[in-house]
């Protein structure tokens, strides 16, 4: 299809905002969400002086009405969902197991596992009908490895690991794919907000790459592209690390 619907969650900002960004570049319809209308129409103007169609929808993934009104929305615009990438997430309060509380724990699950089940169900119940469809879904590279630390938030991504692969074996026999993007240690806002805004801890952190460094935004955004795309038509199910080597070692 020459010129995809794409909806993605958690587009204001970094890998969100970089996806978008990429999809209408490559002539993609794209419908963009977040719980910031300034922002949302600023994205939007952007977006469409690359010549793109483009609608931003205010969404809070964590509420099933917004999940539902975003993508029927998406269908009452364009008449159809090609691929959705849910991106939203939130690192949460980092902290050790026995600092970790109830409340901790739900602000991070209800953005991170709650919110991507809302969204694979509406993004579904839509892709079987039609009979087609690619659900890219933001993991990470520590819903594999662990850390200490960050326990709820590894928990988390586990949690995305598992419903990402539960969704593509409910979804392979009428032709919707669905498969996560794990990135390591990507230069965003959660990068800076997870080694504390201190750069030498952040210095320190990334020195135990294998790679030496973060990727980019526009890096992950171009995995994504493929994921998405005809090109890897049989891959499903899977999870994509792209962390220059750091889960490997």
């Amino acid at each position: 299809m020459n010129s995809p619907v794409v909806l993605i969650t958690g587009a204001l900002a970094g890998i969100g905002r970089a996806t978008a960004l990429a999809f209408a570049k490559e002539g993609a319809r794209v419908v963009v969400s977040g719980r910031h209308d300034d922002a949302g129409a600023k994205l939007v103007a952007e977006l469409r002086s690359l010549g793109a169609e483009a609608e931003f929808v205010k969404t809070d993934v964590r509420i099933e009405d917004d999940v539902r009104n975003l993508v029927d929305k998406t269908v009452a615009r364009f008449g159809r969902l090609d691929v959705a990438v849910n991106n939203a997430g939130t690192e949460g309060q980092p902290g050790v197991v026995t600092d970790t509380s109830a409340e901790k724990y739900a602000g991070t699950f209800d953005t991170n596992v709650l919110g991507t089940l809302l969204s694979l169900k509406h993004e579904m119940r839509v892709m079987l009908a039609q009979g087609s469809g690619s659900i890219v879904n933001l993991s990470s590279v520590l819903g594999r490895v662990g850390m200490p630390g960050a326990a709820v938030y590894v928990a988390s991504k586990h949690a995305v690991e598992g419903l990402t692969k539960c969704a593509a074996l409910e979804g392979a026999a009428a032709g919707v794919r669905v498969n996560a993007v794990s990135p390591g240690p990507v230069e965003t806002g959660m990068l800076d907000r997870f080694t504390g805004g201190s750069e030498a801890a952040k210095a320190g952190f990334l020195a135990a790459m294998p790679a030496k460094r973060a990727s980019t935004p526009e890096e992950i955004a171009q995995a994504i592209l493929f994921v998405a795309s005809d090109k890897s038509s049989l891959i499903n199910g899977q999870s994509l690390a792209i962390d220059g080597g750091y889960s490997v070692q």
